[in-house]
């Protein structure tokens, strides 16, 4: 990942409120609303562990 990538992703987690960043640490402010922007599925670990992939 390039610095400018990095920069807009984190820009956009901000401004949706999901994270703030202050003195050089991540805080993350609404975890519910991390995973919906990232389009997390648990559902795919326990996939893997089952099939032994």
């Amino acid at each position: 990942m390039t610095p400018v990538h990095v920069n807009r992703v984190l820009k956009t987690l901000r401004i949706e409120g999901a994270m703030t960043l202050q003195r050089g640490s991540l805080h993350i402010a609404d975890p519910a609303k991390l995973i919906k922007l990232a389009g997390f599925d648990e559902n795919y670990l326990h996939r893997r562990l089952r099939h032994g992939v």
